[in-house]
């Protein structure tokens, strides 16, 4: 359990990092990270904790805009398919759900978009010229997320299987 809150602790730091510094447009691990903090943490408040306190940070520095609420809604329904997972998913698993969290962000956010944005009017064709606008960033969150979603499994499967001796070598257990 130790190395399992440390290790989320270290990839949500990761992710807050690569949030505030220059990447790809929609290229975050912040779906990753709530993905696995809800499938690996026993805790329901620690399996939130993790991805929203890297999301919060991040905010601070990047500055606060009019769809947080479905970001973060987003996020937290991610950490809720985790824990559905349970730590016992596979690989094939995360990535499905990864897949899946990847089209639930693509809806909220941009329903979001259209709703407080202003930039597209309240009608069925601002709803849908919203989400035609959006598709271009749509292939970017798939690819960010499945490659961190497949990264944090990998060093979270390494992690799992190798733990320092007494003199600082890796062994494993």
């Amino acid at each position: 359990m130790r190395v399992t809150l440390i290790t989320l602790f270290l990839l949500a730091i990761f992710t807050l990092l690569w949030r505030i510094l220059p990447h790809g447009w929609n290229m975050t691990p912040v779906m990753a990270l709530a993905l696995f903090a809800g499938a690996r943490t026993a805790s329901p408040t620690l399996s939130y904790a993790f991805p929203m306190a890297a999301l919060l940070l991040s905010d601070l520095i990047l500055g606060f805009h009019d769809t947080m609420l479905f970001v973060y809604g987003a996020v937290a329904l991610m950490v809720l398919v985790g824990r559905l997972m349970g730590p016992s998913a596979g690989l094939l698993t995360h990535i499905g759900a990864s897949l899946a969290g990847s089209a639930l962000f693509f809806v909220i956010t941009n329903a979001g978009v259209w709703l407080v944005g202003g930039l597209y009017p309240q009608t069925l064709e601002g709803l849908v010229s919203c989400f035609v606008m959006a598709i271009p960033f749509f292939w970017k969150t798939l690819a960010g997320d499945l490659f961190f979603v497949s990264l944090f499994f990998v060093v979270f499967h390494l992690v799992q299987q190798t733990v320092l001796d007494g003199f600082g070598r890796f062994r494993r257990i």
